[in-house]
């Protein structure tokens, strides 16, 4: 596997990002076109490409909710793991103005800069982006979602 750092950090899955929601994409956009030819014919035979449609927006927010609650999930467990981290290296608990972001974009820094890195991005008001970019030694997350 090609070594990770901050270019290259982002995960995509393909049958996930590009597949999946080109076919969700396709099937709304199929069954408002049905809708709308059934309409302009008149008003029999609504009702089927009108359950095609609901349920093709129904899928699209699914989607978008699998996605979004097993990312909150991973975040949740990667903020207990950063402070753990934090807890181990210093003997106490990280500065609480650090934001969810921040710690997220943290846990790719090496012990060594972790605990200086840390306190840079409270008192700088640090963007994660940034956060990523100061690391120089970049230790992979190879099991984010």
């Amino acid at each position: 596997m090609k070594e990770q750092n901050f270019r290259n950090h982002n995960r995509m899955v393909p049958l996930y990002h590009y597949v999946l929601l080109l076919l969700i994409l396709l099937a709304i956009i199929g069954s408002i076109v049905k809708l709308y030819r059934s309409y302009q014919t008149g008003l029999t035979g609504l009702l089927v490409p009108g359950i095609l449609l609901l349920l093709s927006i129904a899928l699209l927010i699914t989607a978008a909710f699998a996605r979004t609650f097993a990312l909150k999930a991973q975040d949740r467990a990667i903020r207990a793991e950063e402070s753990l981290r934090y807890f181990v290296l210093t003997g106490k608990l990280p500065d609480r103005q650090l934001r969810i972001g921040q710690i997220i974009a943290l846990r790719f820094s090496t012990d060594e800069e972790f605990v200086q890195l840390t306190q840079r991005a409270v008192s700088e008001k640090m963007t994660p982006k940034q956060i990523k970019e100061a690391i120089s030694k970049w230790k992979a997350d190879d099991y984010r979602v």
